[in-house]
């Protein structure tokens, strides 16, 4: 008998995992009735069902359509094929002069107008890089819809302060291939046992794109089409907060960053880390709020400029990292007891609210310190005992010109040597390229030229650097 109720208790029926739009948002948040909610478009409620990625494209573009706060426009194009969309919110009466706001925020950050006192800051919200970790890219449609259809001094203090880009999916092919196992290998009854074929997914894993890479490794090596048009976004706007939204183990609880402190790349600035602890008091409000678990400045880092919650680090933003314990499916019993599909997505939802109030509150210190963080450049440059970087050239101009492009793409300058240049004993043809660090972008190039070894902590998350000249075997001096 006692095997048979536990049976019965690790087999929930789906209806059970249905939950309103009451469960996810405060009773006091009102809605514009004009704007459908995602079970109106989906036909199912979310966490009910894994999104897919054409289903989610499709819920954006219809919240484009009817809401006067929003743009839809597709950045790129996966391997596969699939739209890589973006969704630019701000208030109705701006959203016209988003162009104008855009090169206004870009002008401050190269000697122009200081005055942050009515500038919007930028928030970038990134959702589930890894194709199964895909709370993330669930929860996008409840912030999209908070975004286009809450009414109230809140979400109009919020619209007037901002300007939103929301990434909806950042792993458009790894969310498809993970909601379909998902949905394909539950049940009518969900089964929260571990070792359930809905829980335990099969080569290839959808945390991947297309060439099963890991995406969020590539913001430096840009190897991967959703990666370049991701950048080519991002330098467009230069955000002051981006988010990077994931999952982690069934077991664990929540996590948001900082990072453990001693674990962070030394070209990051101390501000930097203040800033992040700022916002983090937000999450953890909000989460204390709701009685769910959390916890941070453990476990994770804050190194390797490649990642999404670290690439803004190194350019005049705050990157925030948030780890969801994962359900893998609709339901799974864990150590801390059943965790269900619409808890993470909820958890995820809350964050991003967080993340909202926290740029409010915090607007003019976000803004002021990206200003800074450009304007000073050169002269940090300034101070270094040495002017730039030489890249040798040679026979393999093409591998030359690959690197070139990639530097280009992160804003950073290189020229053609006019004559030949010996340097440490080096000797270098005018096939060789010129690094400054005299510009804008003189952080990130110390950064990626680095052949630093040892560090305050020398333990590190998976990466510790990487010597992008290296990596194409060139030298340089």
């Amino acid at each position: 008998m006692r095997f048979i109720i536990t049976i019965l208790t690790m087999l929930v029926s789906v209806s059970a995992l249905a939950k309103p739009l009451s469960y996810y948002f405060e009773q006091d948040v009102k809605f514009d009735p004009s704007i459908p909610t995602p079970e109106q478009v989906l036909g199912y409620e979310v966490g009910e069902w894994h999104v897919r990625h054409d289903q989610l494209v499709q819920y954006m573009q219809i919240l484009a359509e009817k809401s006067d706060r929003m743009n839809f426009k597709v950045i790129g194009r996966t391997h596969e094929q699939r739209p890589l969309v973006m969704l630019t919110v701000t208030a109705s009466d701006k959203l016209g002069q988003v162009e104008q706001i855009r090169k206004a925020h870009l002008a401050r950050l190269n000697g122009g107008a200081s005055d942050s006192s009515k500038q919007p800051a930028v928030v970038w919200m990134g959702y589930s890089v890894h194709g199964n970790e895909s709370s993330g890219s669930n929860a996008s449609l409840l912030v999209a819809y908070y975004l286009a259809a809450a009414q109230g001094p809140e979400i109009d203090a919020l619209l007037n302060n901002t300007v939103i880009l929301l990434d909806p999916s950042l792993n458009p092919d790894g969310l498809a291939r993970f909601a379909n196992w998902a949905n394909s290998n539950r049940g009518m009854k969900l089964s929260s046992d571990p070792q359930t074929r809905e829980h335990i997914e099969s080569w290839p894993s959808s945390r991947t794109n297309h060439y099963l890479f890991d995406l969020n490794r590539d913001w430096l090596l840009l190897q991967h089409p959703e990666s370049r048009a991701r950048i080519a976004q991002f330098h467009q706007w230069k955000p002051n907060i981006l988010t990077d939204f994931h999952e982690m183990g069934p077991n664990s609880t929540y996590f948001f960053q900082p990072g453990i402190p001693t674990r962070k790349h030394p070209i990051t600035p101390e501000e930097n880390v203040t800033l992040t602890k700022a916002i983090a008091n937000y999450h953890a409000k909000t989460l204390d709020e709701h009685n769910a678990l959390y916890f941070t400045e453990e476990s994770f880092d804050d190194f390797y400029y490649g990642k999404g919650s670290t690439y803004p680090d190194v350019n005049g933003g705050v990157g925030i990292l948030f780890e969801q314990a994962s359900s893998r499916g609709h339901l799974q019993e864990t150590i801390n007891g059943p965790l269900s599909f619409p808890f993470t997505i909820k958890n995820q939802l809350l964050t991003s609210l967080s993340t909202f109030q926290a740029a409010i509150d915090n607007r003019t210190d976000l803004l002021d310190y990206q200003a800074k963080f450009y304007n000073k450049a050169v002269d940090l440059a300034g101070d270094e005992d040495f002017k730039g970087y030489v890249v040798k050239g040679g026979a393999d101009q093409s591998r030359m010109q690959y690197f070139l492009d990639l530097l280009r793409q992160h804003q950073i300058n290189a020229y053609m040597l006019e004559e030949p240049l010996k340097v440490n004993g080096q000797s270098f043809s005018e096939q060789s390229y010129y690094v400054p660090l005299a510009q804008p972008q003189f952080r990130l190039i110390k950064a990626i030229f680095s052949e630093q070894q040892r560090f305050v902590d020398n333990t590190f998350y998976d990466v510790s650097g990487w010597t992008l000249a290296h990596a194409f075997n060139l030298e340089f001096a």
